[in-house]
């Protein structure tokens, strides 16, 4: 459970939360939970606004098991540069 984990300081207190990359790699996990498309527009959005990079999404899409599933969405967004 700490993979993937940042901690940011909110009014002093510090607290553990997921990053971008680790989220976008378990939205893919629980496709058949929240939908396929969901997954997809995570991915998307996370690429254009540059929240994560297609390394650090594959590397955490490795650990937790999703790299087959979500290699051929990362490399179809990423294509083009």
């Amino acid at each position: 459970l700490n993979e993937g984990m940042e901690t940011h300081t909110v009014e002093g207190v510090p607290i553990k939360i997921f990053g971008v990359a680790k989220t976008v790699a378990d939205c893919f996990r629980y496709r058949n939970k929240i939908g396929l498309s969901v997954a997809i527009e995570g991915l998307q959005e996370a690429l254009r606004q540059r929240r994560a990079t297609p390394g650090e999404i594959s590397v955490q899409a490795d650990r937790g098991g999703v790299a087959t599933v979500i290699r051929p969405y990362l490399e179809a967004l990423t294509a083009n540069g």
